[in-house]
């Protein structure tokens, strides 16, 4: 890797994640990624282009808007940097490759469905459905191609959804949700279906673990609803850079 290319992918993921920070507040509120120009979500007053320059604006204003002062969330650096350091790293693993374009249009999703399903507990469709159609066409020419991820994307829902279901029918309450259901469907058709497979056990083992420890810490119970796709971009993520030596690691403890 060299310096000059990782600098000029982290500024790259820097603008990226700025950009999908507007998703992540305005998707959810149904409102358009165009218009209005970036605002204070308090004040509503435009911002300068100076106020909207990737994480150092939100240092230099210490976290608050200049005209009401409102407390801005510092989930937008957050982001903003998590993305710059998914771009260096898919830099790094892929190189200047078609597949690191394909990898990182996927993480950007993940990023943004990990962030509105942790707040909102929801998955727009706006991202899952064309995600999947999109996921599709880029394996027909990159790994993991076509028949891996048309065995993903229709395991992967289909999997899910007979897990909602069986749920529903014995427990009379909703346990997945079909956005859930969708994302999985999305994963499975840009990984393929192996890979769909370590995220969803991945995820499975994340959300338990979670949801264990809230019961220990009395914050829930077995009712307590979790956000289970935040737990699914997460183990996708780590799917897509050690999905395959986990997968050889596991299947070797039976040879």
């Amino acid at each position: 890797m060299t310096a000059f290319f990782a600098v000029l992918l982290g500024l790259l993921g820097l603008a990226v994640g700025s950009f999908l920070n507007v998703c992540i507040y305005r998707l959810p509120r149904r409102e358009s990624l165009n218009w209005p120009a970036s605002h204070c979500p308090s004040c509503s007053r435009p911002l300068a282009w100076y106020e909207n320059i990737p994480v150092i604006s939100w240092i230099v204003l210490r976290g608050r808007c200049r005209t009401c002062r409102e407390a801005i969330s510092p989930i937008y650096p957050v982001v903003e940097i998590i993305t710059a350091a998914v771009f260096v790293a898919g830099y790094g693993i892929y190189d200047l490759t078609p597949l690191v374009a394909a990898r990182l249009l996927f993480a950007c999703a993940m990023i943004v469905l990990f962030a509105i399903d942790f707040r909102h507990y929801i998955l727009p469709n706006v991202i899952t459905l064309p995600g999947i159609a999109v996921g599709f066409v880029l394996s027909v020419f990159l790994p993991p191609g076509w028949q891996a991820s048309l065995i993903g994307l229709l395991a992967g829902g289909g999997l899910l959804f007979l897990i909602a279901e069986t749920y529903y029918r014995l427990r009379g309450i909703e346990g997945l949700g079909m956005g859930d259901v969708k994302m999985l469907a999305m994963i499975g058709a840009f990984l393929g279906w192996k890979l769909m497979l370590v995220t969803l056990v991945l995820a499975s083992f994340a959300g338990s673990f979670v949801g264990i420890g809230l019961m220990v810490g009395r914050r829930g119970d077995m009712k307590a609803a979790l956000p289970f796709g935040t737990f699914l971009a997460v183990g996708a993520l780590v799917a897509a850079v050690v999905g395959d030596p986990l997968l050889n690691w596991y299947l070797g403890l039976y040879e």
